[in-house]
């Protein structure tokens, strides 16, 4: 959520923020609109309480010379009247913008790039090489099918298209990444390890800002207002919603696994084949509460972390600073990690690294103090995957495969999965 200011002073700050997003500036029209209706409703109000105020001490003075103030007092019943409306009206614009902010996208960092699509992203750094292979590289579908580790038939039987049915090594392998990551970024980066629910309530992701633009995304739990969460980020943020912390214990790092569950609307026909997009999957999720002055340096670090995990397991990989018009819709600025996917091609994403600056804080009402005598302020909030597990995993399969069809277990990972070496 934005702060009131955009509503009112910085409404040219907000026209250009939705120009580099090339975001629906028909908003900022109606904010234009219903600002001025509330600045006249107010001066008028102001000139009427002044009136009502100069009127108070006429019909004083007349009472006390004994003149008739009968039509003078109907009148300021209607001036009280009209003054009731008028607060009426400015208090429902109040409401009106509140409305409008909880639909309207955060204000980009001055150092997001400019561009309209995923095309104008910008490269900031790449690590590794692809790997070129001395036969046909398989795609990760056709590998975990030959290795009887990936059904996607059988999991359509028991839910539908876009789930998946792991097996044998695929799912011991789906839980080692998982234990790895969480293990890297506990012992070695600082978080907190968390083990959230996996429903929330409405206003937590009010707060963290899926709602109420992006229901249709959600899967909603039928006769209760709970929803199935599309990330961790969620929950982890929402563990502070309505509080105060203590600014000395900044910043606050929390890590969680999660299965993750998304309808994907408006996605249909795209990747279809295989786990790039799935209604239900795993993700190891990293949080990030941080003070003001510091939350861009935090968010590098963040970056960092989430970028250890594809080193150790050796992928390939880049790192995109995404440009306005591909920001997400909460974000400041977001880095995009994408690791090399040999079938296609092409860097896939496997990580989106973002800082929220107060966004989620406002609507979340997550403050600090420095001191106990400070007034409160909203801290930054910063979260990524670190990393997505399904795609991490399909990544080492189409990385690591070999001619016959096995697929060479990553040195880091060889003790979490007890072989090194995945094979039919």
């Amino acid at each position: 959520m934005l702060d009131a200011r955009y509503f009112g002073e910085k409404i040219e700050d907000l026209e250009k923020a939705l120009a580099k997003r090339h975001a629906d500036r028909s908003l900022v029209e109606q904010i234009k609109t219903k600002a001025e209706s509330r600045k006249k409703a107010i001066s008028e109000v102001e000139r009427l309480k002044a009136y009502r105020n100069q009127a108070s001490q006429e019909i004083a003075a007349a009472k006390k010379s004994g003149q008739n103030v009968d039509a003078k007092l109907a009148e300021m019943k209607g001036v009280a009247d009209q003054i009731k409306v008028l607060d009426s009206q400015a208090a429902q614009i109040d409401e009106d913008f509140k409305s409008l902010a909880l639909v309207m996208p955060n204000i980009p960092h001055a150092s997001v790039p400019t561009g309209k699509t995923a095309e104008d992203n910008v490269k900031a750094r790449e690590w590794g090489s692809p790997k070129k292979f001395n036969f046909q590289p398989k795609d990760h579908t056709d590998l975990g099918s030959a290795l009887g580790i990936l059904d996607f038939d059988r999991a359509a039987k028991i839910t539908g298209a876009r789930f998946a049915l792991l097996k044998g090594i695929g799912a011991k392998l789906e839980r080692a990444l998982m234990n790895f990551m969480l293990d890297i970024h506990v012992n070695e980066h600082g978080y907190t390890e968390t083990w959230t629910p996996l429903m929330v309530n409405r206003q937590a992701l009010v707060g963290t800002g899926q709602l109420p633009k992006f229901e249709q995304d959600l899967f909603k739990i039928e006769g209760q207002d709970y929803f199935l969460i599309p990330t961790a980020e969620v929950p982890v943020t929402n563990i502070f919603r309505d509080e105060i912390l203590d600014g000395k214990d900044l910043p606050l790092k929390f890590t969680a696994y999660t299965p993750c569950f998304r309808s994907e609307a408006g996605s249909y026909g795209k990747d279809t084949r295989g786990l790039i997009r799935q209604h239900q999957f795993d993700k190891v999720e990293i949080v990030k509460f941080t003070h003001p002055d510091t939350s861009y340096d935090e968010h590098e670090k963040l970056v960092r972390d989430a970028e250890v995990i594809l080193q150790r397991l050796e992928l390939p990989y880049r790192v995109m600073t995404l440009c306005g018009g591909d920001l997400g819709f909460g974000a400041a600025k977001c880095y995009d990690l994408e690791v090399w996917v040999p079938s296609q091609n092409a860097y896939r994403e496997i990580s989106s690294c973002s800082n929220f600056e107060d966004f989620q804080a406002r609507r979340a009402n997550i403050r600090f103090r420095e001191t106990p005598t400070d007034k409160p302020r909203f801290v930054h909030t910063l979260n990524g995957s670190g990393l997505a597990i399904g795609r991490t995993w399909l990544a080492i399969l189409e990385n690591y495969q070999q001619e016959d069809g096995s697929i060479i277990v990553p040195k880091a990972l060889q003790s979490y999965v007890g072989t090194n070496v995945l094979k039919s």
